[in-house]
This record gives structure tokens, sequence and C-alpha cells, in this order.
């Protein structure tokens, strides 16, 4: 008799980006109206802006191919003179991962400022970083504050909306403007229990991913005023970010924003199931009161024969996919494709593999 090894599916965990489309996405792709929205004919893509306009408080809103596009855009808008500064967390996505955009091909000078653990940066710190034009001769002239919201690097934390206020009222103080790159912005709102609105209040503009924490499969929206916007078409199409019938991507879009955003506190739950799941392993930690919304990071031994590398790996082995985020540390992200006996299944893995791992001797 040939025994068949079953076939377990792979639990994918690397990020909330690689969930698949749902049928009612894909039915909706199939069957969108659609025109040439470069020319701004595209109803779908009409609607959609129109829809995250709404929510999140602003006059106008455009649809772009990613976060990083959406929030370089935002970015060159508001330093509109190359030499420009933005001040922005040392740890944020739009520094470390969006290829330097905003310096290669804006000309914008980051100035960095700490990134507190809980994703803040202190005002003090900001407001100490701003270089006005009436200064010293020798440096570049501040235009702009840049937060993130969940702040991801930080383990997913949510900025608190009175941080969020005080940010605003010091940009204003100092005549600058204020972007969010809001690319797990809905999880903020869903763990805040907060209206997307009133958590931008104090931004003048806001980059929303939708490929992200609700699933769409592709795009973010930027939000902001009538002006913002009508810039940021013109630079979306420099930026070879103008598409033609963008209604199919957008459709799916619209499916995720109304069906997704009320999966997310789900979510969140399973998230802190697995946290709490994973610190009870000998030799793991993590912060579970950290973690907020659907990221988490799990620290290992720092055993140099075996780290995170070794660790993701033999977990792939295994069918779970996680990511490795420093020498000794691992990241995990939940999303609405994943079910409870995933967790379970993950969990299992996680203790077959740190078990049979032999501790190192001092």
């Amino acid at each position: 008799m040939i025994m068949v090894t079953p076939v377990i599916r792979t639990v994918d965990l690397r990020s909330d980006t690689v969930t698949k489309p749902t049928e009612s996405m894909r039915s909706a792709m199939a069957n969108a109206e659609v025109d040439d929205d470069v020319l701004g004919n595209d109803p779908t893509a009409v609607i959609l802006e129109r829809e995250v306009a709404e929510i999140a408080g602003k006059e106008a809103a455009m649809f772009v191919p990613s976060g990083t596009m959406g929030n370089l855009i935002s970015v060159l808008v508001h330093c509109d003179e190359r030499g420009s500064e933005v001040i922005l967390g040392d740890d944020s996505h739009i520094h470390i991962y969006e290829n330097g955009g905003v310096s290669s091909l804006g000309g914008v000078h980051p100035r960095t400022v700490k990134n507190e653990e809980d994703g803040t940066m202190e005002i003090s710190s900001i407001e100490a970083a701003v270089r006005s034009p009436k200064g010293d001769l020798h440096y570049p002239v501040t235009k702009l504050i840049c937060l993130e919201n969940t702040q991801a690097n930080c383990g997913g934390r949510c900025l608190p909306i009175e941080y969020i206020d005080k940010v605003g009222e010091l940009a204003k103080k100092h005549g600058l403007k204020l972007h969010i790159d809001g690319a797990r912005l809905f999880n903020a709102s869903v763990a805040l229990g907060v209206p997307v609105r009133r958590i931008v209040q104090a931004a003048d503009s806001v980059s929303i991913c939708l490929s992200k924490g609700i699933g769409a499969p592709v795009g973010s929206v930027i939000v902001g005023s009538k002006s913002f916007i009508t810039k940021a078409r013109w630079l979306r199409k420099t930026l070879g970010g103008g598409m033609r019938q963008i209604g199919v991507l957008c459709a799916a879009a619209l499916v995720a924003l109304r069906e997704n955003v009320a999966k997310l506190e789900d979510d969140h739950k399973k998230a802190k199931i697995l946290a709490e799941g994973l610190n009870r392993i000998e030799r793991l930690k993590v912060d579970v009161a950290a973690v907020e919304t659907n990221i988490i990071y799990v620290d290992l031994p720092k055993d140099p024969k075996f780290g995170a590398e070794d660790a993701c790996k033999s977990l792939e082995v295994l069918s779970v996919l996680v990511i490795p985020q420093t020498t000794f540390r691992i990241r995990i992200v939940l999303h609405h494709q994943i079910s409870d006996s995933d967790l379970d299944y993950v969990l299992s893995c996680f203790e077959k593999l740190f078990s049979s791992v032999p501790e190192e001797k001092a």
C-alpha cells in the first residue's frame, strides 16, 4: 500500500498584500463599467475616488497603482522646489522601503527624527528639526512633515488622534504641510474605534493603501484638497502612473472597501491570539501588549547558528511563509484569508521547530 502524505495548504503570513481576489472581486472586475481614466472618464474610478474622499473627509481623491507612488506624489506636490526638506521617521516606510524616491526623483531632502517604540516621533524633536527659510542659508528649507499610521516597523502601532492633532498644530505654526502614509489606516481606524476622517482631520494629504489591510489586488488612493489632487494628477502622469481602463482595478477595490473593512477586527483578534501563543513557546519572545493590529514581531534566541533567515527557511519547508525582519526577529502579518485552523497549524510548526533546535550553550 502506497502512503500518500496529505497536502497542507500554504499559510502565507509574509504580508497582508498576499491575499487573493475574492469571488465577488473577480465578478466586479469582469463586469466593471470602464472608460479612459487618463481622459478622466472612467466611471468606476470616479465612484471609488468619491467614496474614499468621503471616508477621509477630504475634497478630492485620485487612484494610484501603489502606495509608494501615492507617497511620492504627495511629497512632491508639497515640496515643489528642489532642495526642499521633509521631516519623517527614521523607521518610516517612505524613508526605508521606497527606493529613496523623494530624493532621487524629487530632489527632496529627508530629515529623519527617531521613531519611538509606539511609532510616534517626539513633538519637541520634530520642532527642533524644522528649518526655516529665514534661518541659516547652509540648510535646506522644511516644507513637510510625514507620519505613518499604522507604523509598520514599530509593530503596526496606531498613532493616537491627540498626537496627530498636535503634529498638525505644529505644522501650521511653522507654515508646513502634513502628509500621512495611511498604508494600514483602516486597521488604525478599527483598532482605535475612530472614523478615518477624524484620524486624518489634521492632514493636508493622505495616501490610503487598498491592497494591504482590506485586501484589494492593486492600488492606493491619495486624498486632499481639489488643488492638491489637480497637481497630483499631473505628477501621476509624469511618473507613468496614468492608466486607461482602471475601472477593472477600482471595481475590486470598491468590493474591498465595502466588504473587508469589517473583517479587520477579526484579523486583529487572530493576531493577538497568535502572539500570545507564540509568546508561550519557550525561547521565543513576543511583546503581546504591542500587538495592536495585524502585525507581530517574534524575537528569537540570539543563536549565531540559527537566526531569522534560517527559521524562515525551516518554516517554509512546513508550508508556513514568514519573513525575517532583523537577524533575530521574524515578522508575521495577519489578513482576512487566515483561518483559526491556520493559527493552530502555525503555532504547532513554531513549537516543533524551536523544540528541535538545540539551545546554544554559553
